[in-house]
């Protein structure tokens, strides 16, 4: 060319790298077949050739033929001068070297593809010599070991602690450069660049030449104690990057952006099942739990379009039907020449999964135990102020009824009244039972008493769309038990049907009856042929499918809806049906009603109940008593009860002066009766007071409800007796008579 850049010679092969004919070629100057960038590039080519006189060789220069696609050429220029020296152009030799560019860029955007997985992965990728000296360490080492890759380039051993477990590590990894094989993961202790130890996990590879000699080990290192890793997508290129691919334990893939599956590592064949050939081409939802699918081809698919990245959790089906558990993280890929594609990295999660979901179950036990925790402590503290409430209702009804002649007709009411008030006694301590903050004395009951009890207040509390019939046999057999768990089993399982009739309204039948059950009816059962009491409770409601039937009596199930039950009625009755060593059989079809029968063991005959009170007159006297409580209702209508009796009470209303009168006089009281709950000093507190001033002063101590006292604590203070509010008269009379009077006998024999 002259020294504007027009074309004066050249051979034929110059015309076809060029992409014009000769005729046209002929004459044309060098901005007409590159563009402006070449263009520029190419004059400061020629101009460095020009001022020094020296060949430049190998240059890269894009060109534009006629047929406008662009050719990548390599071009060497030197000098041309005429016989005086002088410059009058440059010549040079052209070549095209497109094909070549192009491998290049491939295999520059193929390492560009790994190198960014590794980049952001959180593992710790490696290249080591049959002599330990590592020859390539990912950039992630200045993260996980604080040292660059630079840094590195030494014998791995030299960053080992002392730790038992790198003895080992360096035997497999012994092994692997001897026998060319891969072996098991193990565990590695390393120092950081600041001295701290990290454990890591290692997965290694040999890696060998065409002759099948090992020459290096692949490696990839994990940080253990790491839970959660954010990896980037793996393709694989070349043999080297290959061995890393394969190391990794983690699940790598790739798949185009309809999802199909373009690549993935032995890892997730391994996990699923599959042989590689049978995954390519499928989508994940093909392999995925049905339910998940729109999800996939929605939200997943969508987001990795418009965020560039996607993680989660999702449920994959092996070929073998099992279900697996992946923690994804899936990153969309631009690369600079080709399509886009998805690339992502996933573990399998499973057991954590199921793990977590287990806790979760637990944690929800838990908060529901906790729950009714704090309802058994509310229900204490409402049986203390209703005990409360009822005392002085119990006192003075039984005043009056003691004032009233027999033969008034107004004394019927006031009987009326006062067996209102012993029922909600007894619904109180129900209350208590239910909150399991109150005994139970198993003793000789007559079951047929409770049942009829407990059928006035189901009649009383269900509405009148429920039809209640009942039969009860008049003379049943004993049961060891205590009347609250009767009471319970009776409550609940009716309260049960009627949830199941509360919509349409039904009919509920009772049946209590004495049965004998042979070894043919208890083939199916733990219990011993012999008399039962059985209690039988069917509704006609909608029934049960035989799956509810077998988790009725799990705690916490219930089919009812949210805030309709706590699923522990059903429990309850069951494990106290058990702790008696009976049996609950359940019948109940769909559309048929349900039926429940629970048999409990009868007693032998000569176990008799427990004998009814004689109707003794009430007991008096006449000695001094102290009476404290810091309710003056409860205070003054003791007081009045205790003065019909004959005693000289003195009442105060605070512990504390309650306790100066005393420490004035100590002589002048015969007994002091407290209540337990008190401002400024309980009257436990204020009993042990008592006491130190006084040893021999008997005390009784009186209470709503409390779990801070029992009968034996009591007595280790030194109380001779602890009543439960509201105390009737007769019983009160009685627990005075019987506290002076052993008093008494105590101070005759010292």
């Amino acid at each position: 060319v002259d020294l504007t850049g027009n074309l004066i010679f050249f051979n034929d092969s110059t015309a076809q790298v060029l992409g014009y004919p000769r005729d046209e070629l002929m004459g044309m100057n060098n901005r007409q077949y590159t563009d402006e960038e070449n263009a520029k590039k190419l004059y400061q080519t020629f101009n460095k050739v020009y001022v020094t006189g020296e060949t430049h060789k190998g240059f890269d220069w894009e060109v534009i033929g006629k047929d406008g696609r662009k050719r990548h050429v390599e071009v060497s220029a030197s000098l041309r001068n005429n016989s005086q020296g002088q410059p009058v152009g440059f010549r040079g030799i052209i070549r095209d070297v497109s094909e070549r560019i192009k491998t290049e860029r491939k295999l520059q955007e193929s390492e560009e593809k790994l190198r960014t997985i590794i980049e952001h992965s959180n593992e710790l990728f490696y290249i080591h010599g049959t002599d330990h000296v590592l020859t390539y360490v990912s950039p992630t080492s200045k993260d996980i070991l604080g040292y660059t890759p630079e840094e590195l380039m030494i014998k791995w051993p030299e960053l080992a602690t002392d730790h038992p477990v790198n003895k080992k590590g360096i035997e497999i990894t012994e092994k692997a450069i001897e026998t060319g094989e891969k072996q098991k993961p193990y565990l590695l202790e390393l120092k950081k660049k600041d001295g701290s130890p990290l454990l890591l996990q290692i997965d290694e590879t040999p890696v060998k030449d065409a002759a099948g000699k090992v020459v290096s080990i692949a490696g990839a290192a994990r940080d253990v104690s790491e839970q959660k890793r954010a990896e980037k997508s793996v393709f694989q290129s070349e043999k080297r990057f290959r061995d890393l691919f394969n190391s990794i334990s983690d699940l790598i893939y790739t798949h185009d952006l309809q999802g199909r599956f373009l690549s993935l590592n032995p890892t997730m064949e391994k996990l699923l099942g599959y042989e590689h050939d049978e995954l390519i081409g499928l989508k994940p939802s093909d392999i995925m739990k049905t339910e998940l699918v729109p999800a996939f081809e929605n939200e997943y698919l969508n987001q990795l379009k418009a965020r560039g990245y996607h993680e989660g959790i999702t449920i994959y089906f092996n070929k073998n039907g099992g279900k697996v558990y992946i923690e994804y993280r899936s990153t969309m890929v631009y690369p600079d020449d080709g399509e886009p594609y998805i690339s992502g990295i996933g573990r399998d999660v499973s057991e954590r999964i199921l793990t977590e979901r287990k806790v979760n179950k637990l944690q929800e036990q838990l908060t529901q135990a906790q729950k009714m925790e704090a309802i058994g402590t509310l229900a204490g503290g409402i049986a203390h102020d209703f005990n409360n409430i009822l005392f002085p209702m119990f006192g003075y009804l039984e005043m009056m009824l003691d004032d009233i002649p027999k033969d008034s007709p107004l004394r019927s009411h006031l009987v009326e009244v006062f067996n209102g008030a012993k029922r909600a006694r007894d619904l109180i301590k129900q209350i208590l039972t239910f909150s399991r903050q109150s005994d139970h004395e198993r003793k000789p009951l007559e079951t047929q008493r409770v049942v009829k009890e407990a059928m006035k207040l189901i009649k009383s509390t269900l509405p009148s769309t429920i039809e209640i019939s009942y039969d009860i046999q008049e003379d049943c057999g004993l049961v060891l038990s205590d009347p609250t768990h009767i009471h319970q089993i009776v409550m609940n399982i009716c309260t049960n049907a009627y949830h199941a009739m509360e919509e349409s309204g039904g009919k509920l039948a009772v049946t209590l009856k004495e049965v004998e059950l042979t070894a043919e009816h208890l083939k199916d059962s733990t219990m011993n042929p012999g008399l039962y009491v059985c209690l039988i409770v069917a509704d006609n409601g909608p029934g049960m499918e035989q799956a509810v039937i077998d988790r009725i009596f799990d705690p916490y199930f219930t089919t009812k809806e949210e805030g309709k039950g706590t699923g522990l009625g059903l429990a309850v009755v069951h494990g106290i049906v058990k702790s008696h060593g009976g049996q609950i059989i359940v019948y109940s079809e769909p559309g048929k009603g349900s039926q429940f029968k629970i048999c409990l063991p009868m007693i032998q005959k000569h176990k008799e109940p427990a004998k009814a009170e004689i109707d003794m007159p009430i007991q008096k006297g006449d000695e001094r008593i102290l009476l404290v409580d810091d309710q003056d209702l409860i205070a003054q209508m003791e007081k009045q009860m205790l003065e019909r009796l004959g005693y000289q009470v003195t009442a105060r209303n605070s512990s504390i002066d309650a306790l100066e009168a005393f420490r004035a006089q100590p002589d002048k009281f015969d007994l002091v009766i407290t209540d337990l709950t008190m401002p400024n000093m309980t009257g436990d507190n204020l009993a042990r007071e008592l006491i130190k001033i006084c040893p021999d002063i008997p005390v009784i101590l009186c209470t709503g409800f409390s779990e801070l006292i029992s009968k034996e604590k009591a007595e280790s203070l030194g109380i001779q007796k602890l009543l439960m509010k509201p105390v009737a008269l007769k019983d009160l009379s009685t627990a005075i008579r019987e506290v002076l009077n052993g008093n008494k006998d105590d101070k005759n024999d010292n």
